[in-house]
């Protein structure tokens, strides 16, 4: 499971021209599932992403987490993550979850997070979503489970 994790002061996104999720200071999480991901991965995502200190404190040093600012979070599922680049130009997403798999994971994720207390938004599963945002920093971090040996 990948992660691009950004720092915003806002973020929203509208399907259809209209608002599906909508957070202010907090973060901005694109979600990308691999056919090999399990709820494991997604348990392992999540506790990183809430305790990941990238808010500044008092002195301005980012110690503080998106829980200890009592942030927001925008969860959007974005299957390129999960692009092969290596061969030609053009991507192939072969490696991606299927809709089957990536929709209970992905829901499991938005739970799990949800459960922190923190208020959480999300886009809708496979829809054509446009996302705006005010990167705060700009801070942006990539994570991926396949990494946490």
């Amino acid at each position: 499971m990948r992660a691009v994790i950004q720092r915003v002061s806002e973020a929203e996104v509208k399907v259809d021209g209209k608002t599906a999720g909508q957070i202010t200071n907090g973060l901005l999480l694109l979600i990308g599932i691999d056919e090999d991901d399990e709820k494991n991965d997604a348990d392992w995502l999540i506790q990183k992403i809430l305790n990941l200190r990238i808010f500044g404190d008092e002195e301005g040093k980012l110690n503080l987490s998106v829980q200890d600012i009592s942030g927001e979070i925008l969860c959007i599922s974005q299957f390129t993550l999960i692009a092969d680049y290596k061969k030609g130009n053009r991507p192939s997403f072969i490696k991606a979850a299927k809709p089957e798999k990536a929709i209970p994971l992905f829901d499991y994720f938005k739970e799990e997070i949800s459960r922190s207390g923190l208020k959480t938004e999300s886009g809708i599963f496979g829809a054509d979503m446009k996302v705006s945002l005010l990167n705060d920093g700009p801070v942006t971090i990539v994570m991926d489970s396949k990494t946490k040996q």
